[in-house]
C-alpha cells in the first residue's frame, strides 16, 4: 500500500466530506479520517505481530478447543492478549443448547486455559 493509495483514499473522502458538510471544518474532517486510517493500520500491525508470537496454529488450537466441545461448531476465534498471556480464543455453538461455550488454548503451548458455558445473553453484553 503505498502513498499515492493513501493519498487517493483521502482525497475521495474528502470530496464526499465536503459535499456532506458544505466544506465546514474540512481540516479537521481531514485530520480525524487521517487519524482513523492510521489507527487502524496500527492494529493490523499489532494482530500480525501477535500472530507471529504463536507457536501453535489457528487450525491446530481449533482442534484443541473442537474437542471440548463434541458437535460444535466454532462461530468465532481470535487471537488476544489476556492477563499478559496470549490465546486463542473459539465461540462455540452446539446443536443441542442455545448456550455458547467458550474455550480458550494458549498460544505458546497449545493447553486448554478455561472452558466456560456462555447464555445468549452474557454473550451479547461480551460484544
Amino acid at each position: 500500500m503505498g502513498s499515492s493509495f493513501l493519498s487517493v483514499s483521502i482525497s475521495s473522502m474528502e470530496k464526499t466530506i465536503c459535499k456532506q458538510t458544505n466544506g465546514y471544518n474540512l481540516m479537521s474532517i481531514r485530520t480525524l479520517s487521517l487519524a482513523s486510517l492510521l489507527a487502524g493500520l496500527l492494529i493490523g500491525c499489532a494482530s500480525e505481530k501477535q500472530a507471529g508470537q504463536a507457536r501453535i496454529s489457528k487450525n491446530e488450537a481449533e482442534k484443541i478447543a473442537l474437542s471440548k466441545a463434541p458437535n460444535g461448531t466454532i462461530k468465532e476465534g481470535e487471537l488476544e492478549n489476556e492477563k499478559g498471556r496470549l490465546i486463542w480464543s473459539f465461540d462455540i455453538a452446539t446443536a443441542d443448547s442455545k448456550d455458547i461455550t467458550e474455550v480458550q488454548v494458549d498460544a505458546k503451548t497449545g493447553q486448554v486455559v478455561a472452558v466456560e458455558k456462555e447464555t445468549p445473553k452474557n454473550e451479547q453484553k461480551e460484544k
